[in-house]
């Protein structure tokens, strides 16, 4: 196993449990993945790699000596396993690793609606490609593609409404709005939301994810809180498994267009207020697209946060018709058993594999 997709995999390590023999990881030498996965029973090696897209011509003859150098690595890594099938979920760093892994078959999951250069790179080599939606189809060249939807990892499937709502002290009658812009936070989502906090906390519970680099500025906004509102201000710096239990506890979520939210908001059947993040390319504009398409949510851009935030979490939270149909259009979208069929791929590639090695000789 090896991506820039780390908990998509990890969904799809959950599936694959008892299913077989031996798992390995192959990440980077960041460490991030590292921490994550040390709740998890499996074995990690790590390999150089480095981005092309997109960097300077000083910083790239660099980073070729690093894929170049991750290559070697992966090569060494992949001959000691001796794996029967690879999976891949995107980022830079499945380049060298797949390259190294040339002639051993391998399953692809497309995060996004449309894959990146790396995955561009990656799906050439693949057995078969997984996508998150049917409108992934129109950018892969591919003969076996199989619609299986996002997988979500089971620590955040565990909780209800309610369960969630008792997590975070908040009635069962109570409006609550989610805010969060990925693991490392979003600043001007933070910041907008501070410009219109004392409005909201009149009678929405906010729950609020900075992220960590951004946590500081929040304390100062809780210092600045009277008790009342205090009580229905839900700051953290990072949640892990917990995050369900914001899922499951909002009626609103205001992020973000990463890939997850193709899995995770349908999944909780949770309408939202997405903000794509204007540098991704168009990665998030699509994802984002496809769910306000859909009828799940509406977008507002990066720009017009200042101006149109308040006034569009109002709109929204006040009118509980639209919030219904949102939910039940979400809803229509999720696919609660991708892990299954991901890790149905993935065993029937493998077995395929092994099955025509024995024939081999």
């Amino acid at each position: 196993m090896t991506g820039g997709g780390v908990y998509p995999a990890l969904a799809v390590l959950q599936a694959l449990k008892d299913k077989t023999e031996d798992v390995l990881w192959i990440g980077s030498k960041s460490g991030m993945e590292a921490t994550l996965l040390k709740s998890y029973d499996l074995r990690y090696k790590s390999v150089s790699a480095a981005g092309l897209h997109g960097v300077g011509l000083r910083v790239l003859p660099g980073n070729l000596i690093r894929l170049f150098k991750g290559w070697r690595e992966a090569k060494a890594i992949i001959s000691g396993f001796n794996p029967d099938v690879m999976f891949f979920t995107g980022g830079y760093l499945g380049v060298p690793v797949a390259f190294a892994g040339r002639g051993i078959p391998s399953v692809v999951f497309l995060p996004d609606i449309e894959p990146g250069l790396a995955l561009k790179t990656i799906i050439r080599y693949a057995e078969c490609v997984a996508v998150s939606v049917p409108a992934a189809d129109q950018y892969i060249r591919h003969p076996s593609i199989k619609l299986t939807g996002y997988p979500v990892r089971k620590e955040l499937t565990r909780w209800s409404r309610a369960q969630g709502r008792r997590h975070f002290g908040i009635g069962k009658n109570e409006k609550v709005l989610l805010v969060f812009g990925g693991s490392q936070g979003a600043r001007s989502i933070n910041q907008a939301l501070s410009r219109s906090l004392k409005k909201l906390l009149v009678n929405i519970h906010v729950i609020h994810i900075t992220g960590k680099d951004h946590w500081k500025d929040a304390q100062k906004i809780l210092d600045s809180l009277n008790m009342g509102e205090k009580s229905r201000y839900h700051a953290f710096p990072f949640l892990h498994d917990e995050m369900g239990a914001a899922f499951a506890a909002a009626d609103l979520v205001l992020c973000r267009a990463g890939a997850s939210t193709l899995g995770e908001l349908p999944f909780f059947g949770l309408p939202a207020i997405l903000v794509p993040y204007p540098h991704a390319w168009r990665y998030q504009h699509q994802n984002a697209e496809y769910l306000q398409n859909n009828g799940g949510a509406v977008i507002l851009e990066d720009q017009d946060l200042d101006s149109m935030l308040l006034p569009t979490i109002n709109e929204i939270m006040n009118d509980t018709g639209r919030l219904k149909i949102m939910r039940s259009a979400m809803n229509s979208l999720s696919k609660p058993d991708a892990a299954e069929k991901i890790a149905e791929l993935i065993i029937k590639t493998g077995k395929t594999n092994r099955t025509e090695e024995a024939l081999n000789g």
